[in-house]
């Protein structure tokens, strides 16, 4: 999976404004309606969990590349946390 983050404020939005908003993008790559629709539903259940780790205001993309379908959910979380992880030092260090 590729994760983008947007800090607050760099998309010409009140910096902090509000609660941080997620995105997510499940292409056909990854499989045929049903299998997207399951990895859209474990993804976005895996980040309600995890936004509130994430800078107030920001906007933060999730992109699922093929092979996410047949992941277990626990190796699932593992690689979102540490892909969450990543982007919030590199939205920290650009700043």
């Amino acid at each position: 999976m590729v994760v983008h983050l947007l800090p607050a404020g760099e998309s010409g939005d009140v910096a902090g404004a509000g609660p941080a908003s997620v995105g997510l993008v499940v292409g056909r790559t990854v499989g045929g309606a049903v299998v997207r629709n399951t990895v859209r539903r474990r993804l976005r259940h895996l980040l309600a969990e995890r936004v509130d780790r994430l800078p107030s205001g920001s906007k933060l993309v999730v992109r699922a590349l093929p092979g996410i379908a047949g992941a277990p959910s626990s190796a699932l979380a593992r690689e979102l946390d540490a892909a969450i992880d990543r982007a919030v030092t590199r939205a920290e260090h650009r700043r």
